[in-house]
């Protein structure tokens, strides 16, 4: 409980952190007909402007059907909970769009807990790991970087805090924890996160 006492200011990646992952990025690719090698919005970010206009508006779409099947992670109800109790700020950082980034968070039931000025998305600041939507979130509440934590499951939400200067938690259901290094914390799952 010490980190969630210490901790005034969370910033939490949403699929596969808040949300269950569900995105096969392949899949995604071989569908919009981008490189397999590159992540999507750095594809995206190199094509002509009028194909990656046709390109965004397929890529809404194709999350728009996976964010209707949003469920939320365990423990991602009662931690949000807690931070709310202790009045914590809480915002969302995540490369998806803003209207399915809602349209995920109400699917999985956990769309109250967050002010829709405090969900940045890929629309409203440059995507992770660069460390822009972390310093909108801190600028917005006035945050000081050894107040606030960054949680997600992906190399790119461990750059972006360290890019901002913050301290993250990685989560890892599998508990592999490949990119461990780049983290401050390690969990397998929320639950813990109330233990650090």
């Amino acid at each position: 409980m010490k980190l969630l006492t210490e901790k005034k200011y969370w910033i939490f990646d949403m699929d596969g952190t808040l949300t269950v992952a569900q995105h096969d990025f392949l899949a995604i690719k071989q569908e919009l007909g981008i490189s397999l090698e590159l992540d999507i919005l750095t594809s995206l970010s190199k094509l002509p402007e009028e194909i990656k206009l046709q390109k965004q508006i397929q890529l809404d779409e194709i999350e728009y059907k996976i964010a209707k099947l949003a469920i939320a992670m365990q423990g991602s109800t009662n931690l949000l909970t807690q931070l709310k109790a202790m009045g914590h700020q809480i915002g969302i950082l995540t490369r998806n769009s803003f209207d399915n980034a809602v349209e995920t968070l109400k699917a999985a039931g956990i769309d109250s807990f967050f002010e829709k000025e405090h969900i940045i998305c890929r629309n409203k600041a440059l995507p992770k790991p660069m460390p822009d939507g972390i310093l909108h979130l801190m600028r917005e509440w006035n945050a000081k970087p050894d107040a606030t934590i960054m949680v997600g499951d992906y190399l790119y939400d461990m750059l972006a805090g360290k890019n901002a200067g913050v301290q993250t938690i990685y989560i890892d259901p599998s508990g592999n924890f490949p990119y461990q290094d780049e983290a401050n914390y390690s969990v397998k799952n929320l639950d813990e996160i109330l233990y650090l």
